[in-house]
C-alpha cells in the first residue's frame, strides 16, 4: 500500500500572519484507517429499511420528526407542543440515523482510499452511493418533503432540510470515490443527477424556500448545502448565488460586529448552536474559495465577517470555562469537538493557534447529538 502524506501550509496574504502548518495525513491516518476497517463489514442501509406509521410519504421517502416537540399532557392525542432544546426520545429517528451513518462511513472509506489507494475502501464506499442514490430498490427520493414532521401539526417542514447537512461531506467524498475507479461514468452521472434533482427541490419547493429564508443556522445550512451539491454537479451559477447570499444576507443578519452570533446565543443551547452555525459558515467559505469566491475576507462596512466570528468563538473553544453565556440545557459537556471552523479558519487566516487547538480536540464521538451536529469529520477530503 502506498503511504501518502498531505502536508498543508498556508500564508494568509496581506494579513500579516506567518504560515500555518499541519500534516493532516500523519495526524489522521491511524484514526481513519481504524474506522474504515470496521466499516468494511457494515452493509449500506437506506430509508427503505424502516418506515414509521406516522409518515405521510412512501417507502423511499426520508421521514423524521421535529426534535423539540412533545405530547400535550392535557391532550395526549392532540397536537404536540414545543419545548425548545429538549429532544423527545420517542420521535422516529431511523432515517436520520441511517443518513448520519452514511455521512460517517462513506467519507471515512473515501479518506482511507486517499491515504492508502487500497481499493477495498473505495469499492465499499461506492456500494453506499449506489444504494442511496442509484439502485431502484433502495434509493432515497431526492426530496425532504416529510422531514421534521410534527404530530397533529405538519407532515413535513422546511426545517427538516437541515437533516441533509450530512450529505455535504458525502458530496465531497464522491469525486474521490470516482477517482478511485469504484464508480462507472454512468453511475457517477446518476449520483450527480440525484444531487441536481435534490438541489432543484431545495431551491423551488415551498419547504425549500421556507428553509432558505430562515434567519438563523437553518438559513446558513441551506446555503452551505446548495453550494456543496452545486459544486458536485458543476452548477457554478448556484455557487455564485450562494456566495452572494452569504455577503448580502447571512453575514449582515447573523454575525454581530464583535463576531458574536445573537440568533444562536438566544437559544437554550447557545454554545452548541454557535459552534454548529460557525461550522456551516466556514464550510461555506471553504467551498466558495475553491470556486473563485473569497468569502473568508468579506466584511461589511460595520465590521461583520467570518473572520470576526471565528476570533470571537476561538477563546471559548480553547477554554470552555470562559464561556460567558448560560450553559446548554443538554449536551453542554460533549462540546467542543475538533471543530472544522478552526481547521478551515486556521488555514485561511494563517492562524497556527487555531490549528494547534483543533488537533487536540476529539475527532469523533459516540453521542448521537454530537454526531448529528458535527458534520465535517474527514479533513483529508478537504485538502
Amino acid at each position: 500500500m502506498m503511504k501518502r502524506r498531505v502536508f498543508l501550509t498556508t500564508l494568509a496574504a496581506g494579513r500579516g500572519r506567518a504560515a500555518a502548518k499541519i500534516d493532516v495525513a500523519a495526524l489522521d491516518r491511524g484514526r481513519v484507517l481504524a474506522e474504515a476497517q470496521r466499516f468494511l463489514a457494515r452493509p449500506p442501509v437506506t430509508p427503505v429499511a424502516s418506515r414509521s406509521p406516522r409518515s405521510a410519504g412512501g417507502p423511499h421517502d426520508f421521514f423524521s420528526e421535529g426534535d423539540y416537540w412533545w405530547p400535550d399532557p392535557k391532550n395526549p392525542g392532540g397536537p404536540y407542543l414545543r419545548r425548545d432544546g429538549l429532544t423527545n426520545p420517542a420521535n422516529f429517528v431511523d432515517h436520520r440515523n441511517y443518513l448520519m451513518r452514511l455521512s460517517v462511513e462513506a467519507p471515512a472509506l473515501a479518506a482511507a482510499w486517499k491515504l492508502t489507494r487500497d481499493q477495498r475502501y473505495a469499492r465499499h464506499a461506492a456500494a453506499h452511493l449506489r444504494a442511496w442514490f442509484v439502485a431502484p430498490a433502495t434509493r432515497m427520493n431526492p426530496n425532504l418533503q416529510y422531514a421534521q414532521a410534527i404530530q397533529g401539526r405538519s407532515t413535513g417542514r422546511g426545517t427538516g432540510i437541515i437533516d441533509t447537512i450530512h450529505l455535504v461531506e458525502v458530496a465531497r467524498a464522491i469525486p474521490v470515490i470516482a477517482q478511485a475507479g469504484a464508480l462507472s461514468k454512468g453511475e457517477l452521472a446518476e449520483v450527480q443527477q440525484w444531487f441536481a434533482a435534490y438541489t432543484e427541490w431545495m431551491a423551488t419547493s415551498p419547504n425549500g424556500i421556507e428553509e432558505r429564508d430562515a434567519k438563523n443556522n437553518h438559513g446558513t445550512c441551506w446555503t452551505m448545502q446548495v453550494a456543496a451539491f452545486a459544486e458536485l454537479t458543476g452548477d457554478r451559477q448556484r455557487i455564485a448565488a450562494c456566495a452572494e447570499r452569504f455577503r448580502t444576507l447571512i453575514v449582515p443578519e447573523q454575525i454581530a460586529p464583535d463576531g458574536s452570533q445573537p440568533l444562536e446565543v438566544s437559544r437554550t443551547k447557545p454554545y452548541g448552536y454557535c459552534l454548529f452555525n460557525l461550522e456551516a459558515l466556514t464550510t461555506l467559505c471553504q467551498i466558495g474559495a475553491r470556486n473563485g469566491h473569497d468569502l473568508w475576507s468579506f466584511q461589511t462596512k460595520d465590521g461583520r465577517g467570518v473572520r470576526q466570528a471565528v476570533e470571537y468563538l476561538f477563546p471559548f473553544i480553547a477554554d470552555k470555562q470562559q464561556w460567558k453565556h448560560p450553559p446548554d440545557v443538554m449536551y453542554f459537556d460533549e462540546w467542543p469537538m475538533r471543530q472544522a471552523a478552526l481547521f478551515f479558519g486556521g488555514l485561511a487566516y494563517g492562524r497556527q493557534d487555531y490549528l494547534d487547538v483543533w488537533r487536540k480536540l476529539p475527532a469523533s464521538s459516540q453521542v448521537d447529538e454530537v454526531v448529528r451536529n458535527f458534520f465535517i469529520r474527514q479533513p483529508v477530503l478537504w485538502t
